[in-house]
């Protein structure tokens, strides 16, 4: 039974951590805290939905599609709603409670919008529904694949923001904003594209979680949370980080419903969540006084 908790509960992780990967830079770079970042996962997911069941389109090759849509509707927000925040903020605490103020706003838009296109039920489609023998415990193919996926585009992300200039520079502007303006880096064009960079990812995992999931329009708060959950234990702005604590927060749920109770995994993760802001505030991965 141990074999089977640990194999489901890291691929459970696998997901959060790829739900976790757009608002680690969105919150950790650009200081865009988006309350609507579970409804950019949904609007993704609407969106393979359409194309498997309209255009009988591959979901894996859909990814070719959304993200890119992903990224230009993230691109085109920060420029019409983000911009003038930016621009009019004192410091980088007052942007992020007026980000807070207006993707709030924008939570309830596209929640409604959706609502609108495709109602409150539940929807799903099957894709990969096979079962698959890991280590000798039997998972469907499509949560395997959605396991194999989080952990490429996440470790392949990883590798780009710490092996060329381009993720060196988002790194500067995520830990020492004022010492990153000081050599040259444009703080402002590395925060739109973090942003941008953030709206992309949070389709990719609209995609892979739409393959092994049912989902509905109201659902985004759900991954919001659990991916600000992950965000703060990782380390705001840590990709690593936010790829170890989604795996560790996977397995810990698997192991509380396991052993304990289904009905507290939630209890214990947010149990874990408040006692590491206790403990340690800038989560598993990050330095002390960085934010």
């Amino acid at each position: 039974m141990l074999t089977s908790t640990l194999v489901l509960g890291l691929v459970l992780g696998g997901t959060y951590a790829m739900a976790a990967l757009g608002l680690t830079l969105q919150y950790g770079v650009a200081r865009i805290m988006n309350l609507a970042y579970g409804e950019f996962i949904i609007t993704a997911s609407f969106a393979t939905y359409v194309l498997f069941t309209a255009l009988n389109l591959n979901p894996v090759v859909a990814i070719a599609l959304v993200v890119p849509a992903g990224f230009l509707m993230s691109y085109g927000i920060y420029f019409i709603v983000i911009r003038p925040l930016a621009a009019r903020a004192k410091d980088a605490a007052s942007l992020e409670i007026d980000s807070i103020l207006a993707t709030f706003g924008m939570l309830f838009l596209i929640q409604g919008l959706l609502l609108v296109s495709f109602g409150s039920n539940y929807t799903n489609y099957s894709y990969l529904n096979t079962p698959v023998e890991v280590f000798g415990v039997v998972i469907a193919a499509n949560r395997l694949l959605a396991f194999v996926l989080a952990i490429f585009f996440g470790g392949g992300l990883y590798l780009v923001m710490t092996r060329t200039r381009w993720g060196m520079a988002m790194r500067a502007v995520a830990t020492q904003p004022e010492s990153a303006a000081l050599v040259g880096l444009d703080i402002n064009k590395t925060a739109r594209l973090a942003f941008a960079l953030g709206g992309a990812l949070a389709a990719l995992a609209g995609v892979v979680i739409s393959m092994h999931e049912t989902f509905t329009a109201t659902g985004g708060v759900v991954f919001t949370m659990k991916a600000l959950v992950v965000v703060i234990l990782g380390g705001v702005g840590n990709l690593l980080g936010a790829l170890v604590a989604g795996l560790l927060l996977g397995l810990i749920e698997a192991l509380v419903s396991t052993y304990i109770d289904p009905g507290l995994t939630l209890a214990a993760t947010y149990g874990i969540f408040l006692l590491m802001l206790l403990w340690r505030p800038t989560g598993i991965f990050g330095r002390a006084g960085s934010r």
